[in-house]
């Protein structure tokens, strides 16, 4: 958690405020113009001694970079020259043409030139500074626009990737806007290196969290009571983590001196702290003179401070004739609270360690080896679900059932689920013990949840009274109240018979001894107005983390839903119960009308003509070499305001779930593109870093299976590196499509996964299970794919036993209804359809069991031919697997912790 830390008061440097303003001695390199110069005297009341002070400062600060290495700070120069052949946007006129520029890199501010008023060929000659960081992706967003008296209307934007432009030469560009018309805009660009104090940079690869700077504000009185008018002041820095906070004062001598107030900002930004002193209201006065209007009006006293002078880690005494201001500028703590890399966290590494030993013992029995399984032997294998609300629910537990009477249960060591299988996972894991313990138990207790009339149990009055007291407590612990929520309350009524008080972090109870397999829960991040095919990040969560695939950014699971910022953790939130969570992962509510759209004719092709902006490479190849770390320029030409209006209606979310963005602040890496980012990137968006998650105040979190039918990703890092999975799938419709999908999907990515897979629509007689990708190469995982069908079932009440007639009707289940009994949006089942499912469910697995086994021996073989070809490896330190000493000969099925579990 970030903490602030008082550093030591070295001599003040005292600064007396002659008049109610400060003045910026030092211009921000993020300036509309080339340094401009303040001549008049009565802007700048702070001409003698504040520009000493400055002065001094500046000279102080120049000492202190010397002694440090060069940052990577160069100044951008952008000269906005003209324009050719402008879009004639209005009817009787030419276009009011003007450009703005958009750096958010370097500055949050746009900058734009003046408007050109009626004319085709507007020249402006103008010229901007940006003071950039090479270290990160900074995208110039060049908008055209045409000024008009009720909205602006942006023409096209272009897209330059700075990265292109070398240090030190000159390059000038006509972007071509519209080919056909031959509109084109010339600009220039300069790159230059200078010479500033180094900036502390932490990055991954993919994003980068730049130097977060804190600013400690203290003031007091110099009035007393009778002269003392004002009683609060209003402090503002632009940017920061605050923005605006109000102190409030006493009105006598002897009143305490209000505590310090803090602003957490970024230092490359070189934002001004702004003072508002509000007058005390008068009562009306009926005087229509000159110069009472004029005091009525002026209702507060404006103070700015450029922080940029301030020198670091000494406190500056403002005086002004009313109060004592004191600053001080201090460094924050390096150690950043959002952990960046792609790498498993060391709880799941020595996890993973622990449950290895579970899982060789099980391996030995289950497949009969004669010799105990080293630890490099042990292949990995997971159990991967799909969505399906109350059907997915049943089913799995009777897969876990029937896994382990089959004694595989502990052969498993990740566990994933999305949506409805995710009530079943956060349920088994309130136990820390569920796997060692009969689940006949535990599918007993749900069968009475399943069967219970959920309107009547949800919607009682109490309940009612019960969901109004927790969203009024969970608003008052700093939370974003959403209809999620109410969702999550609904699940815990519909499974508990009283409150759930169990958080994710409570389920590391289940995993310190590896006496189970690792949950992992997964949900989907998504923008608003755009549609979860357009843009899309897997988010997972796990007991001890939870983060992100795409950046490699994650934190504490227990710190999900707390305000972050530049990756420190600002404000702590406590943590949110389980079905608060449960809400978030099966959230149906959160779909908007194009993901329905997607969901029944899988294209959005139609609605893409309307929504969508329309881009255009314009790359020159000639004058830019194409290099892989570098985007392409491309030109967007917006949609007009009746597709705005029509997008803002078909891409509406009302129900999604805002969660504080823990990504908040970070920028993406110049070199993004050829990190481990590249693996998942998988749609436009990705290719426009100043419009990715790091950029948005709040993550929008939706159910998965409505985009991605199954839970797959997490399992395929490479971090993880399965080597069997056994896939239940409980979609309704197509069985065999979730896999498919995954199929296609994992290959357009190039991450091994089989791509020989079955399909339903040539094969209508889907058998219960397949093997896929036991033939492929050794880097794609085995996968047992479990097909929710009735197919022997149908004449076999258990494995060899047929059904008597009498019988045969417990075999009719009709699970490829879209509109039976399990239809996804019925959450009771008759005691007949419960039975009959679990029946079901359990039988496949049983009679399927040769199977399961023949894949797990070939995993088996696959690790031992991997370690013959590389006898001389050592396994990398830190993966996350404990290889025993040779010399002390030690077996993984003797260890302390599998005597302990037994």
């Amino acid at each position: 958690m970030f903490q602030e830390t008082l550093a030591t008061v070295e001599p003040n440097i005292r600064v007396s405020f002659a008049a109610p303003a400060f003045n910026a001695a030092v211009i921000s390199m993020a300036s509309t113009s080339a340094f401009p110069q303040h001549h008049s005297s009565k802007s700048n009341p702070l001409k003698n001694e504040g520009k000493k002070w400055m002065m001094q400062a500046m000279a102080q600060s120049d000492i202190r970079a010397k002694q440090e290495e060069m940052s990577p700070y160069s100044l951008l120069t952008v000269r906005i020259i003209k324009m050719r052949n402008a879009h004639q946007a209005d009817f009787l006129s030419q276009s009011d043409c003007y450009v703005s520029l958009w750096l958010p890199t370097a500055s949050d501010d746009k900058f734009q030139t003046k408007t050109i008023r009626n004319c085709r060929n507007p020249v402006w000659n103008e010229t901007f500074y940006f003071r950039i960081q090479r270290k990160v992706k900074n995208i110039l967003e060049i908008t055209v626009s045409d000024d008009d008296v009720i909205h602006d209307d942006d023409q096209a934007i272009i897209l330059f990737d700075v990265a292109k432009i070398s240090l030190g030469k000159t390059v000038f560009m006509a972007f071509p806007l519209n080919p056909q018309g031959k509109e084109e805009l010339e600009v220039e660009f300069l790159l230059e290196s200078i010479q500033d104090p180094p900036e502390t940079i932490t990055t991954n690869g993919a994003i980068v969290c730049r130097e977060l700077a804190c600013l400690e504000v203290e003031l007091e009185s110099r009035m007393k009571k009778k002269h003392f008018a004002e009683n609060e002041l209003m402090f503002t820095v632009r940017g920061s983590f605050e923005e605006t906070q109000r102190v409030s004062l006493g009105c006598g001598s002897c009143s305490p001196i209000p505590d310090p107030t803090f602003f957490h900002y970024a230092k490359y930004k070189q934002p001004s702290l702004d003072v508002t002193l509000p007058k005390k209201r008068r009562f009306p006065s009926f005087c229509a003179c000159v110069s009472c209007g004029a005091r009525r009006s002026r209702s507060s006293i404006p103070l700015t401070l450029p922080l940029k002078s301030l020198p670091s880690e000494w406190e500056v005494v403002g005086e002004h004739r009313k109060f004592d201001f004191h600053f001080k500028l201090k460094k924050c703590q390096e150690d950043l609270d959002v952990r960046l890399g792609f790498d498993l966290c060391t709880q799941e590494k020595d996890f993973i360690c622990k449950r290895k030993k579970v899982v060789a013992a099980a391996l030995k029995d289950v497949l009969q080896l004669e010799e105990d399984l080293q630890d490099d032997e042990v292949p990995l294998v997971a159990i991967m679900t799909t969505g399906g609300g109350t059907r997915a629910l049943t089913a799995m537990y009777a897969h876990l059932l029937s896994v382990q009477e089959l004694n595989i249960l502990d052969c498993v060591s990740y566990i994933t689920g999305l949506s409805g299988t995710t009530w079943t996972m956060a349920n088994l894991y309130e136990d820390p013990d569920w796997s060692q313990k009969d689940l006949k138990e535990t599918l007993n207790d749900v069968r009475r949840h399943v069967l219970k009339n959920k309107f009547f149990t949800c919607f009682a009055p109490d309940r009612l009274k019960y969901y109004l007291k927790e969203l009024c407590q969970r608003k008052q612990e700093g939370h974003q109240i959403s209809f999620t929520d109410l969702w999550g309350l609904i699940i815990e009524t519909m499974f508990h018979e009283k409150e759930d008080s169990h958080k994710l972090t409570d389920q590391q109870q289940a995993l310190n001894q590896g006496q189970n397999p690792l949950p992992i829960y997964l949900s989907l991040n998504v923008k608003d107005k755009i549609s979860d095919q357009d843009f899309r990040e897997w988010v997972e969560f796990t007991p001890y983390e939870v983060g992100f695939l795409k950046y490699g950014a994650f934190i504490h699971a227990e710190d999900f839903g707390s305000e972050f910022f530049m990756g420190h953790l600002m404000k702590k939130i406590p943590e949110s119960r389980i079905c608060f969570l449960e809400g978030i992962w099966s959230s149906v509510f959160s779909l908007n009308l194009m993901d329905a759209w997607y969901i029944s004719v899988h294209s959005e092709d139609f609605w893409h003509k309307w929504t969508q902006d329309k881009i255009t490479n314009i790359d020159d190849e000639t004058l830019f070499p194409t290099r892989p770390n570098e985007l392409e320029t491309r030109v967007v030409c917006p949609t007009d305001s009746f597709s705005d209006i029509f997008r803002d209606v078909v891409m509406l979310r009302p129900a999604a779930s805002e969660i504080p963005n823990f990504l908040k602040g970070l920028q993406m890496n110049n070199n993004y593109l050829e990190s481990q980012f590249s693996t998942w990137k998988d749609c436009e968006l990705d290719s426009r870093p100043n419009h990715l998650t790091g950029a948005t105040d709040y993550l929008i979190l939706i159910d998965t299976a409505f985009a991605f039918a199954t839970s797959y990703p997490p399992l395929t890092r490479p971090e993880r590196k399965m080597d069997v999975i056994l896939h239940f799938n409980y979609s309704s419709g197509s069985q065999t499509g979730p896999l498919k999908e995954a199929s296609k999907y994992f290959a357009n990515q190039g991450i091994p996964f089989p791509t020989e897979v079955p399909d339903d629509q040539e094969t209508p007689n889907l058998k219960e299970c397949y093997i896929l990708g036991d033939k492929e190469s050794p880097e794609t995982p085995i996968v047992i794919f479990f097909p929710l069908v009735n197919d022997t079932f149908k004449e076999y009440k258990a494995p060899g036993v047929k059904r008597s007639p009498s019988e045969m009707a417990e075999g009719d289940v009709d699970v490829a209804n879209t509109c039976g009994p399990y239809y996804i949006n019925n959450l009771s089942y008759s005691e007949e359809d419960f039975d009959k499912l679990v029946n079901l469910s359990y039988y496949n697995v049983q009679n399927n069991k040769d199977l399961i086994i023949q894949a797990l021996r070939t995993a088996v073989e696959r690790k031992k031919q991997q370690k013959k070809q590389q006898p001389l490896q050592k396994p990398p330190g830190g993966e996350g697997m404990c290889v025993p000493k040779r010399q002390e000969s030690q077996h993984l099925a003797n260890s302390t912790v599998l005597r302990n579990m037994k």
